[in-house]
Order: C-alpha cells, then sequence, then structure tokens
C-alpha cells in the first residue's frame, strides 16, 4: 500500500466512525466501509451478511458481482460451518480449498466462481454480541495475504460497533415510544379517575381544592386514607396541576420491599458496597429528580431509610449505600399511608421529626362509604373505561343494581368496586349489569360498626361472673404473625379479592405478602 492510498484509507476510516450508528445511516456505513476496502482488498463481491436467528441475510454488497440474486440471498448458518468457526472463534477465515468443498462456500448456487477462488470471512462481533459476517471473493485463484486479513478485521470491527449502535438505537426508539404510548394511556385513565370536581361529595370537593392549592408549591404533602381509596391517584392528579408536570412521577411501595433493600432502591448504592452490586446504580431519588416521588405506605419504612429520608428533606442531600459522596436532588416528596402514623410513633417505629416533616399538609382521601352518591359516576366512568380496553360490553347501570352497589359498605373502597364490577361484566357480557351478592367482610381498621343489639333474654337465675384469666404479656410481632395465620385459616389460604385475607385485615395485598414474607408465614 503506498502513502497516498494509506491517507485515503485513514480519512475514510475517519468518517466511518464518525457515523455513530444511527438507524438511518447504517446502510451508507456499511456501501462507504464496503468501498473504501475496494481500494486495499481486491475483491470482485464484498458482501456485509446479518445474522437473523439461524439464517444469515445480505444486508449491503459492493462489486461486480452484486447482482440482485447476491443482494436477496439468504443461507441457514448450519450448512456454511466456515462462516460459523469464524463467528465462534472472532478470528477472519481465509478459506481454502477444502472448506469449499466442505460446503464453506457461501453462495453455493448463487454464483458460479471457479475451484480455489479468493475467498475471506470476517466475522462482525462486539464482545459476546454476533452481528453477521463479512465476506470478500475474487474470481481469481489466490490466497488473501495476512496484512490485508488483518486490515479487513479491523475495518469489521468499525461495521460491527456501527451496527450494534444502530440495533440499541432502533431498541431505545421502540422503547421511547412505548414509554410516550403507556404515559398517554396513564394521563387518560388519571384525568378519568381523578376528576374529582365532578364528585357530588363535598367533602370530595374541599379535598380537590386543597389539593390544587398545595399542587403549586413543593410542599410535602402527606395523603391518608383507607386501603383503596385512591391515594395514588391523587398523589398523580397533585403531579399533574404541579409546575413539575413535565419530570418524571414515580412512586416506591414501602411496604414491597424487603428492609435490607430499600435503601438501595431509594438512594442508590456504588459498586461493591454489597454482595452483588457490581455497579453503581442510581436510587429512585436520583430518577425523580426534577419531578415527583410519592413514598406509598410511608409507615412501613425501616427506621435507618427514616433518617437519610429526613436528611432529603432537610437539604435535598444523600449519600447512595456504599458512598462517601453527597448527591443533590430537587424532588418533590410526597407520601401516602393508611394507617396511624402518630400511633406507630408511640410504639417507636416512626420517628416524630419526620412526621412533623412530612405532616406539613395533609390530605385525607374520603372512603367510598362516606361518598355513595358518587358511586354511579365511578362505577359509568369505570365500565366506560373497560368496554375501550377489552372490546366487550357495553354495559347500562339499572337502578336496582345502583341501589345494591350503595348499600354495600365497600371496606375495599374503589379498589373494591373496581373488582366487583369486573367480576360482575364476566356473568353479564353487555346490557343492564347485575352486580352478583356480596361477601361479607369486616369494616377497615380504625372505623366502628354500629348494631342495633338485639334484646337479650333475662336470665334464669344469676350466675357469678368467671374470674379474669391472667394477663400474659406477649411481643407485638408474635401477636400479628398469629393473627395473620388465623385469618388465611379463615380464607383458605385466599389473599386477593372481596373476602380475602387482605381486605379482612385492611391491608393491601402486597403488604399482606410483605408481612407474610418478613414473619416467615407461606400461604396455604
Amino acid at each position: 500500500m503506498n502513502a497516498e492510498n494509506l491517507v485515503d484509507l485513514t480519512a475514510d476510516l475517519e468518517e466511518i466512525a464518525k457515523m455513530d450508528g444511527r438507524v438511518g445511516d447504517v446502510d451508507e456505513l456499511l456501501d462507504r466501509a464496503l468501498d473504501s476496502l475496494s481500494s486495499v482488498v481486491a475483491y470482485d463481491l464484498a458482501a456485509v451478511l446479518e445474522l437473523e436467528g439461524d439464517q444469515l441475510r445480505v444486508r449491503a454488497a459492493r462489486g461486480r458481482l452484486a447482482d440482485p440474486r447476491v443482494r436477496a440471498h439468504r443461507l441457514d448458518l448450519g450448512n456454511v460451518p466456515a462462516i460459523g468457526r469464524a463467528l465462534s472463534s472472532g478470528k477472519s477465515q481465509v478459506l481454502a480449498d477444502h472448506d469449499h468443498e466442505a460446503g464453506g462456500d457461501p453462495y453455493h448456487g448463487v454464483l458460479d466462481l471457479p475451484h480455489g477462488h479468493s475467498c475471506m470471512v470476517v466475522p462482525l462481533k462486539v464482545g459476546e454480541a454476533v452481528l453477521g459476517a463479512m465476506t470478500f471473493d475474487r474470481e481469481r485463484c489466490a490466497t488473501y495475504d495476512e496484512g490485508v486479513v488483518q486490515l479487513a478485521s479491523a475495518y469489521g470491527h468499525i461495521i460491527a460497533l456501527g451496527m450494534l449502535a444502530a440495533r440499541q438505537a432502533q431498541l431505545l426508539e421502540a422503547a421511547r415510544r412505548q414509554l410516550q404510548q403507556r404515559n398517554r394511556l396513564l394521563e387518560n385513565e388519571v384525568a378519568r379517575t381523578s376528576d374529582y370536581e365532578r364528585s357530588r361529595s363535598q367533602a370530595v370537593r374541599h379535598m380537590a381544592t386543597m389539593a390544587r392549592q398545595v399542587a403549586a408549591t413543593d410542599s410535602p404533602v402527606l395523603i391518608i386514607g383507607e386501603t383503596g381509596v385512591g391515594k395514588e391517584v391523587l398523589s398523580r392528579q397533585i403531579h399533574r396541576w404541579s409546575a413539575r408536570c413535565e419530570g418524571p412521577f414515580l412512586t416506591v411501595h414501602c411496604a414491597a420491599l424487603p428492609d435490607n433493600l430499600i435503601e438501595s432502591e431509594l438512594f442508590g448504592h456504588t459498586r461493591g458496597a454489597f454482595s452483588g452490586a457490581m455497579q453503581d446504580r442510581p436510587g429512585r431519588f436520583a430518577v425523580a429528580n426534577g419531578g415527583t416521588l410519592l413514598l406509598d405506605e410511608i409507615g412501613d419504612l425501616p427506621l435507618p431509610a427514616q433518617a437519610k429520608l429526613l436528611r432529603v428533606l432537610e437539604d435535598g442531600s444523600f449519600e447512595p449505600v456504599g458512598g462517601d459522596r453527597s448527591v443533590k436532588v430537587d424532588v418533590r416528596i410526597l407520601s401516602a399511608s393508611h394507617v396511624d402514623l402518630e400511633g406507630a410513633i408511640a410504639q417507636g417505629r416512626f420517628r416524630e421529626d419526620l412526621f412533623y416533616r412530612l405532616n406539613l399538609f395533609p390530605l385525607r382521601v374520603p372512603p367510598l362509604r362516606e361518598r355513595l352518591d358518587d358511586i354511579p359516576l365511578i362505577a359509568e366512568e369505570l365500565l366506560a373505561d373497560l368496554h375501550r380496553r377489552t372490546g366487550r360490553g357495553p354495559w347500562r347501570l339499572p337502578a336496582r343494581t345502583v341501589d345494591r352497589l350503595r348499600e354495600h359498605p365497600w371496606p375495599g373502597n374503589v379498589r373494591e368496586l373496581i373488582n366487583a364490577l369486573e367480576r360482575a361484566t364476566i356473568s353479564t357480557p353487555e346490557g343492564d349489569l347485575a352486580v352478583p351478592p356480596f361477601h361479607a367482610a369486616p369494616l377497615p381498621r380504625g372505623t366502628t360498626e354500629i348494631a342495633v343489639p338485639a334484646p337479650a333474654p333475662a336470665p334464669a337465675s344469676p350466675e357469678p361472673e368467671p374470674a379474669p384469666e391472667p394477663f400474659a404479656p406477649q411481643p407485638l410481632v408474635e401477636i400479628e404473625k398469629r393473627h395473620i395465620r388465623r385469618v388465611l385459616d379463615l380464607t383458605g389460604g385466599r389473599i386477593y379479592g372481596a373476602g380475602g385475607a387482605a381486605e379482612m385485615l385492611g391491608l393491601k395485598p402486597s403488604t399482606l405478602q410483605s408481612r407474610m414474607a418478613k414473619h416467615g408465614i407461606k400461604r396455604a
């Protein structure tokens, strides 16, 4: 190779390297690379074959023999062992006569090349990613020398990097479009299910007014309410009403994460921070920077994580697990809980100083039994959404169905209403919806069921009161474990749905499963 050719080849390499594998540039990159190689690798046909499953497809072809048959050519990888060897070893192969005789000719049956013709295979491989192969053929009976093979191998590596970058760009673009579509669907769903201004409940309308006011600030908001009332829906609505609406919205379900992982999930970790931490990983706070982070079931957050959270609320900084450098973030924090946090403070399970920081602006979501007049509105929106998503229905709500829905106490609130309606649509394909009888279930914790006692019959003769049993104090964890087991026995091990253990205990199914795992309780 003379000096002039070397300069031209170097310039071509620089131009090809600048083509970063954008989806629309891949074919241009392949054509330019093959054209550039023609000055140093003599060929009558140069082609790039892309691996698709167990087949190789000609993606680009240049040279005198690059006719339409070659450009449309596909071959099974198992029929060309020489190319298979090159791909598995990652090393270029110069094919000899015996390779062609053993089925090594990639264009057998397409081109009539003479026996002993020149042929070289260059693998296109980056790390463990096998992308395909580059082949060079010429009708002259000679062998490519070592210097040409090395140069073609270097080109092959650049081409493989471009192809890999293009594949990754395609995957990222597909993921971006899927995320955009998901966000649009989610926004539509939130817009439908959070139209609080249409509520007939004065308490709900007042809550919406307060939520709009606090959404305009960056103040922490504590959302309280029974399980299933829609605390996360209200959180998303606050985010949509805020100046951060273009930023990310992330949710962390504190009760669903093991104690030893929740700090890593929230604050991230550095490489080597613990067994299995092979690389640095950002936490939810870092990912939510510039947006809003909802800490659902904040009452289940372990005490060490509570201390770190308090610091984030105070100065917006934290250290990743295993790290010694502070990370500064700008995140609006919303928290939600269905348990009595002040009671948790008294039991030593929740920090009092953290409670006062979170409780700056509390919002209570009313339970469904306090807004019975909203049931027809909510039910119609849910049925319309189910019809749009599944194509089943449509359904109507006759007066008798509405009356039955209003008579139920709804211990599971809106989540239970969703399940009841979807269960009813299974047995009613369309038309007037009939709701089956509800299973008996206790009211949620913190509520009192008012019942008129039946008149007691007069005793025949007074009996002495039994002596009180001696009180034996037990750890609270043992009492909780025994109670969960008894409820699971009562439901036959069923956790989800109406009459399930989660509903009876007034917990989210995920919260119940987390506590079962903590106590070592296996589902029957």
